[in-house]
């Protein structure tokens, strides 16, 4: 696995989404670090991380993130686990595993809840026969259709991010997006278990009232916050926002 790393405090760990790298985050880690230890993966077979060995499931995969973490975060430090989309699936399992080190727990747009509709509808496939004009067109549907509540919001930087990510993809992780994992795990996480979603998140329109039950279920104490007007990549469209909302949420754990 690559990590990457800025600032200096106490950690926080970013975990990125599916198709992704660590620069789903460029919009939060300078604020962040600012105050904190920012340290973001680039997760198996994904950015620019190696593939992951088999078998291909959440838990190996969360095993892998958990392995990666003993060796980045000094021994016996404790520290913030931030998890967007996809990346709540390992980073739940970690979680898990780290125990009473992990001091917060922060789902982003966050997956693994189970399964649901795929928001396919004006969806279009990138295809090596496209041209760049063509290729930067649909990945600015792409973008409006998944990732974002304003289409005005995608910008030239969001399209580079995503035509890179995609292009180095080397891992399916949708079906275990679309696993249960975090609903599971939830439970046995021992640390503060927050929550921020964009209110127009395609991934998740409908089920927000269940999932935030389940979080409230599993930590009473949950922070839960919900920014209107905002799609699923919550920390980009609304990165100011967030960084303000995330940073009260660290400086708020016990």
């Amino acid at each position: 696995m690559v990590w990457h790393k800025w600032g200096e405090g106490p950690c926080v760990v970013l975990v990125h989404g599916g198709f992704g790298s660590w620069n789903h985050w460029c919009r939060n880690v300078m604020a962040l670090s600012r105050e904190f230890t920012v340290i973001a993966p680039d997760l198996p077979g994904l950015g620019d991380s190696d593939e992951p060995d088999n078998p291909s499931t959440a838990e190996h995969i969360g095993e892998i993130l958990a392995d990666g973490l003993e060796r980045v975060i000094p021994a016996g430090a404790g520290f913030h686990i931030g998890c967007f989309s996809y990346g709540a699936v390992p980073g739940s399992v970690a979680a898990v595993r780290h125990g009473n080190r992990v001091r917060s727990f922060t789902l982003v747009g966050a997956a693994g809840f189970g399964p649901r509709e795929r928001p396919t509808d004006g969806l279009i496939r990138i295809l090596p026969e496209m041209d760049e004009a063509t290729r930067r067109a649909t990945a600015q549907n792409n973008l409006a259709v998944l990732m974002f509540a304003d289409p005005r919001n995608v910008d030239d930087l969001a399209i580079d991010i995503q035509l890179v990510n995609t292009a180095r993809a080397r891992f399916r992780s949708r079906p275990l997006s679309l696993s249960d994992t975090v609903l599971r795990n939830l439970p046995q996480i021992s640390a503060r278990r927050n929550a921020i979603w964009g209110s127009e998140d395609i991934t998740a329109k409908g089920m927000l009232p269940q999932r935030n039950a389940a979080i409230k279920a599993a930590d009473p104490d949950a922070q839960i916050v919900v920014m209107d007007g905002i799609g699923h990549w919550v920390q980009y469209e609304a990165a100011d926002a967030f960084n303000e909302c995330y940073l009260g949420m660290l400086k708020q754990t016990p």
